[in-house]
């Protein structure tokens, strides 16, 4: 945090600007909820865009891994244009989620994974121009209680994530009902997003564009460690998320029910949505405890559960089910961290541009595994691609160690050297 900063009440912040902290958390995570739905809109109907597009599996990995691309592509950008810290963060989230939901809804247009390919590019690059800033935004909002505030933003993100498994879990639906509902949404999205009046009482300083300035941020060994940390962490969350459904569907006894698809998805989304849950959790957490120490205990978490799910071929369904609601409740609930990390450790000045960098390392990571994950199930089996996640968290975990030993060598210099002053 930065410091010489004082606390603002409410009220007085309500006067000020015309909107609460409490109101303009609910008006942004509900945005971001929306907005982000169409994340995994066409990744969730891949059964039967597969069946009618006749894709192969490199093709239908592509789709998935398109979106991530497109963030990578689009957070980049906004780093090294300053895009991030120059332009008002609620146009920016408006413009982005238009610009996704309009790619989205394109793909009624197109037959093939060539023509949805670079749909998906663009959908991902729009959906950077949403994320990073609605990220920075609540941070001007709150102060104390920062990572909570987070932990909520992106708990929001966890259940946009998950709509389309809740549509797609009615059964019988066409993939067009799929694309078109989560494009509403995000067009939904944009709008409430230009209720917030301004930024909050505690904004970061505003710069023209500076091509070299977010990537100054990576000469800060603090935020370097944060960006390990979260790469560790996205090593395993998206590949989670975008193969749970299939594991359950395929991997355990709902494979010989003629509605596994509908049922698998259902439960999937319930196995994502119990993230929202873990990011609430995870930001208590952190506020109370430490930002490193909490995403520490998340990363544990969640690899032992990948591990556990990996080896739990011969448990009943119940237990296999139980066990992957606790991974879909660790796997998120570290992400506001790695972001509160940034946001109080980085410079001021390039805030918007030092979460960009972040989260581009992080999203293009998911590629890999989203790569991987398929190709070892095929070669392999399941057990093995889950045990290649766990090795995310044991990165993550390595990271926050080194981190918490920095922040205790500057205590007790701190300590040391108040002692000799006094003496």
């Amino acid at each position: 945090m930065r410091p010489n900063a004082t606390d603002i009440s409410d009220e007085t912040i309500r006067s000020r600007v015309g909107l609460s902290p409490a109101a303009a958390l609910t008006l942004i995570a509900a945005s971001t909820f929306l907005s982000m739905s169409v994340w995994f809109s066409a990744s969730f109907v891949l059964p039967q865009l597969t069946s009618e597009w006749h894709l192969s599996t490199t093709g239908a990995s592509l789709l998935t891994i398109a979106v991530q691309a497109g963030f990578v592509i689009g957070a980049l950008t906004s780093a090294a244009t300053g895009l991030s810290d120059a332009v008002p963060a609620k146009y920016l989230i408006a413009i982005g989620a238009v610009g996704a939901a309009a790619s989205n809804v394109a793909l009624l247009g197109v037959d093939s994974a060539a023509g949805a390919f670079p749909l998906r590019l663009s959908t991902g690059v729009f959906l950077a121009c949403v994320y990073p800033p609605a990220l920075k935004e609540i941070s001007t909002w709150f102060r104390r209680g920062r990572g909570k505030a987070l932990g909520i933003m992106i708990g929001a993100l966890t259940l946009g994530s998950a709509l389309p498994h809740l549509v797609n879990s009615v059964g019988d639906l066409a993939w067009q009902t799929v694309i078109i509902t989560t494009s509403v949404m995000t067009m939904v999205g944009a709008f409430i997003i230009l209720l917030v009046r301004s930024s909050g009482p505690y904004p970061f300083p505003r710069r023209q564009f500076d091509a070299a300035g977010a990537i100054r941020s990576l000469k800060n060994r603090d935020v370097v460690l944060a960006n390990i940390g979260y790469m560790g962490h996205m090593w395993e969350l998206y590949a989670m998320w975008a193969f749970i459904g299939t594991f359950l569907a395929t991997a355990t006894s709902l494979s010989t029910r003629p509605d596994a698809d509908s049922v698998a998805s259902a439960w999937a989304f319930v196995c994502i949505g119990a993230g929202a849950l873990g990011c609430l959790a995870g930001g208590v957490l952190s506020d109370r405890f430490g930002r490193a120490q909490s995403a520490l205990l998340c990363l544990v978490c969640s690899g032992v559960a990948a591990v556990a799910v990996g080896l739990s071929g011969a448990l009943p369904l119940p237990a296999v089910l139980g066990l992957c609601a606790f991974w879909g409740f660790w796997v998120i609930a570290d992400s506001a961290q790695f972001s509160a990390l940034v946001t109080e450790r980085a410079d001021p000045v390039y805030v918007g541009g030092a979460v960009s960098v972040q989260l581009a390392l992080g999203y293009f990571t998911t590629t890999v595994t989203l790569w991987t994950v398929p190709i070892v199930v095929r070669h392999i089996s399941w057990s093995a691609a889950l045990l290649v996640l766990a090795l995310g968290p044991l990165l993550g975990s390595a990271a926050m160690m080194a981190l918490i030993r920095r922040d205790r060598g500057r205590v007790r210099a701190h300590m040391v050297d108040g002692h000799s002053r006094i003496t």
